[in-house]
C-alpha cells in the first residue's frame, strides 16, 4: 500500500520505517531540512536499537523515501498519518498547534479519491472530529478544492516502548483502530495485515494479534487509559518502597510476591525514583485535564503524579541520610537518560536530581553510555559529563544509579570503590546486585529495602 507518515519524531520514523520493512511504500515528511537531508543520507535523528539498519534496507529497497514537501507526500498516500508531537503544555492539556498544522496541510492538498487520515500521534479525546474538521477547512480554504476528495479519520494509537519500539512493532500486544469507516477499518487492516498475521513478529506461531475496532473517542481514550495505569501501577509500587523502608521489608521480595498473582502481573512493579519520558507525564496530565473540563477530579490520578513528583527526591534524601551534609560533596550519577536504550532526556528523573543536588550546594557528575557520547550533554547545566565510569567514580563521596543500563550490571566496581572518597552507592532502580557491590567494598542502599 501508499503510505506517507507527516512527522518524523520517535513514534512517526519508527512507523514509517517499520511499514516500509513489511513491504509498503513510504513516504515520510518533516518540515526540518536538515533532517530531511540527515535521514536521506541514511542516518537515523534518535537513538533506537535496530532502526538504523531498517531505515537503510528499506531506503535502499525503494521503499521508504523522505521529503519536506508535504503535498507530494500527500499525493503519495492511500493512508496518512499524523505522527506529530503533542507535547505538553503549563496547564497540563496538550499542545494540538502541530497536529492542526498538519491536518490543514491535508487538507489543502486533497486532490480527489479516497484517503485514510490517521490519528497517529496521542491527542485528546473527542480530536478525532476535530482533525475532520480542520481538513475540511484546508479544503474550503482552496478555490480548485475538489469535490471528489473523499477521507475518513482514523484514530491509532501507538503502544511503542522506547528502546524496544522496532520490537513492540513487529510484535505487538494489540492493535487498536477507532472509526465510523468501515471503508476506512478494511484499509487499516489491510495495511496491519501482516502484522497481524506475524509474519515479521519473533514467534511466528502464535495467534494473530488482536485487533480492537471501535468508535473514535474510545480509541483514542485507551491509549490514555493504558499510560495512566501503568504510570499509576508504578506509583504504587513507590508509595510501597517507602513503607517497606519504614518497616524493614523488602520491597523487591514484596513485588515478587504480589506480581505472581495473575491478576496483578509482575511488570511495572519495579520500585525506584519515578517514572519519566515523553508519555506517561504528558498522557497522565493530558487525562486529568480532559476530566477536569468535564467537571470531573481524578483524585487516583492526581495522587499517582504526586507519588511520583516525591519519589524523584528519595536518592537525595538517602544521600543525606548517609553523608549528612551535600554542600561541598562530589556526586556521581549513573545514567541520565529516563530509561536504558533511549537518548531521550524528556522529563527524565535525572534532571531533577541535579537541580537538587546543585541546590543543596554538591558538585555534580554523570556518566551514560549514550549522552556521554552525544552532542545531548551540552544541554544540561550544573552538572559534568565523564566519558567513562572510572572517571565517574574518581574523589566521588558517592554514586546514584540512575538509569537501568544492562551495562552497569558488569562494570569493575571493586575499581571504580577504590577511587572514591567514600564508597557510597545508592541504587536508584534496585537494579544492582548488592552483594556484589558490597563485596567490592561499597556501602549499598537501595529503594524499598
Amino acid at each position: 500500500m501508499r503510505v506517507c507518515v507527516i512527522g518524523t519524531g520517535y513514534v512517526g520514523l519508527v512507523t514509517g520505517v517499520c511499514l516500509a520493512h513489511i513491504g509498503h511504500h513510504v513516504i515520510c515528511v518533516d518540515n526540518n531540512e536538515e533532517k530531511v537531508k540527515l535521514m536521506k543520507s541514511g542516518q537515523s535523528p534518535i537513538y533506537e536499537p535496530g532502526l538504523s539498519e531498517l531505515m537503510h534496507s528499506s531506503t535502499e529497497s525503494g521503499k521508504l523515501e523522505f521529503t519536506s514537501d508535504v503535498a507530494a507526500g500527500v499525493e503519495h498516500g492511500e493512508i496518512l498519518f499524523i505522527a506529530v508531537g503533542t507535547p505538553a503544555l503549563p496547564t497540563g492539556e496538550s499542545d494540538t498547534r502541530y497536529v492542526e498544522a498538519v491536518a490543514r496541510g491535508i487538507g489543502e492538498n486533497l486532490r480527489g479519491g479516497y484517503k485514510v487520515i490517521v490519528n497517529k500521534s496521542t491527542v485528546p479525546i473527542g480530536s478525532g472530529d476535530w482533525v475532520r474538521m480542520i481538513v475540511l477547512d484546508g479544503l474550503a480554504k482552496r478555490q480548485e478544492a475538489n469535490s471528489s476528495a473523499e477521507f475518513d479519520v482514523v484514530s491509532n494509537p501507538e503502544f511503542l516502548r522506547e528502546g524496544s519500539a522496532v520490537y513492540d512493532t513487529f510484535n505487538p500486544d494489540r492493535i487498536v483502530l477507532g472509526s465510523n469507516s468501515d471503508k476506512a477499518i478494511a484499509m487499516m487492516q489491510q495495511l496491519y495485515a501482516p502484522l497481524v498475521e506475524r509474519k515479521f513478529a519473533e514467534n511466528m506461531t502464535l495467534p494473530p494479534v488482536p485487533v480492537v475496532v471501535t468508535d473514535l473517542n474510545s480509541a483514542e481514550m485507551i491509549k490514555y487509559a493504558a499510560n495512566a495505569f501503568l504510570a499509576t501501577k508504578i506509583s504504587f509500587i513507590n508509595e510501597v518502597a517507602n513503607v517497606c523502608d519504614r518497616v524493614g521489608a523488602d520491597v523487591t521480595q514484596v513485588a515478587r510476591g504480589i506480581g505472581l498473582d495473575s491478576r496483578i502481573g509482575n511488570k511495572f512493579l519495579q520500585a525506584g525514583i519515578g517514572w519519566g519520558g515523553s508519555c506517561f507525564p504528558k498522557d497522565v496530565l493530558a487525562l486529568i485535564h480532559t476530566a477536569n473540563d468535564y467537571g470531573y477530579e481524578t483524585e487516583l490520578l492526581n495522587a499517582a503524579v504526586q507519588v511520583n513528583q516525591r519519589q524523584r527526591l528519595i536518592a537525595v534524601e538517602k544521600l543525606q541520610k548517609e553523608l549528612k551534609i551535600l554542600k561541598g560533596k562530589t556526586i556521581g550519577l549513573l545514567g541520565l537518560t529516563f530509561k536504558p536504550d533511549t537518548d531521550d532526556m524528556r522529563d527524565a528523573p535525572a534532571l531533577i536530581i541535579i537541580e537538587q543536588l546543585n541546590r543543596l550546594g554538591a558538585k555534580v557528575k554523570a556518566y551514560d553510555p549514550i549522552v556521554s557520547q552525544s552532542g545531548l550533554s551540552h544541554g544540561l547545566s550544573g552538572v559534568i559529563i565523564e566519558t567513562n565510569p572510572e572517571m565517574l567514580a574518581d574523589n566521588c563521596d558517592a554514586l546514584v544509579l540512575v538509569t537501568d543500563w544492562q551495562q552497569f550490571l558488569t562494570l569493575d566496581y571493586g575499581k571504580m570503590a577504590k577511587v572514591m572518597l567514600n564508597p557510597v552507592i545508592i541504587d536508584g532502580r534496585n537494579f544492582l546486585d548488592r552483594s556484589k557491590l558490597e563485596q567490592a567494598g561499597f556501602n549499598y542502599v537501595g529503594i524499598g529495602r
